[in-house]
């Protein structure tokens, strides 16, 4: 066993296949931007990996492992928010000069994210529509919004601990809100889980402004690739937390 092949280095390194021409070939710029958009769905993997382990944690009270794994994830989102610099030392100019040969490839179709924002709570079927039927990618999504999700695993967690969170709670809620209140004054690891849960949505809701920031420095108000409406599209995501109810306590707290 060695260090390349232990982590596939080879193969790693040939999955980075441009597809611009030229002259002098391929476009300098492509490189870059393929490395990074697949260096993110290697951490969207990791991300789906850690909340999968936080929802356990949860579901077993283990309060210390759970915000062990929590402020991991905010590491990972961090570490995503900085790659985002990276992308943009492309200019328009440079991004133009491969942009046609993505065809019909979007971002808006990574099944990674998409399942992400399952696991947070979102149950969006265009989501599903937006992958080819019997493909792993949509199998992925439709099995992410069945499965429970992270503020469904934390407000379990909360009735393991004596909070009466009623079984039919929506989101948002008024009564869980009141039992979030009673979880902050009186039940300090709780309310401690549920603040790092309150950065794991800005830090996503941070992710998605500078995404989006991104995307209208680079294009504009042009129509995104694969057909989608760009920067408008991505603009709508924004300031929808997944988490509402931690927010709307704030001002009762």
């Amino acid at each position: 066993m060695t260090y390349a092949s232990y982590l596939k280095v080879p193969e790693l390194l040939s999955l980075q296949l441009e597809r611009s021409t030229g002259p002098e070939g391929a476009e300098h710029d492509e490189l870059l931007f393929i490395v990074v958009h697949q260096v993110y769905e290697l951490w969207f993997k990791s991300l789906r990996h850690e909340l999968q382990g936080v929802q356990a944690a949860l579901e077993d009270g283990d309060t210390d492992r759970a915000l062990h794994l929590l402020n991991r994830v905010l590491k990972i989102l961090k570490t995503l928010v900085a790659q985002v610099d990276v992308l943009e030392t492309m200019t328009p100019l440079q991004f133009l000069s491969f942009r046609d040969r993505l065809d019909s490839a979007s971002g808006f179709e990574s099944a990674g994210f998409r399942a992400i924002e399952a696991m947070l709570g979102a149950r969006n079927r265009a989501a599903v529509a937006g992958q080819p039927e019997g493909s792993g990618a949509r199998q992925s999504i439709e099995e992410a919004q069945a499965a429970t999700s992270v503020w469904e695993s934390y407000l379990g967690y909360l009735v393991e601990r004596g909070h009466a969170v009623p079984p039919d709670a929506a989101l948002p809620d008024a009564r869980v809100q009141d039992i979030l209140i009673a979880a902050y004054r009186e039940d300090p690891d709780a309310g401690l889980v549920a603040e790092r849960l309150v950065d794991l949505d800005e830090g996503v809701q941070e992710w998605r402004y500078r995404h989006v920031k991104m995307v209208e420095r680079t294009i504009g108000t042009k129509r995104g690739t694969g057909g989608s409406s760009g920067v408008e599209y991505l603009r709508g995501t924004l300031f929808r937390p997944a988490f509402p109810d931690l927010w709307e306590i704030r001002s009762r707290l």
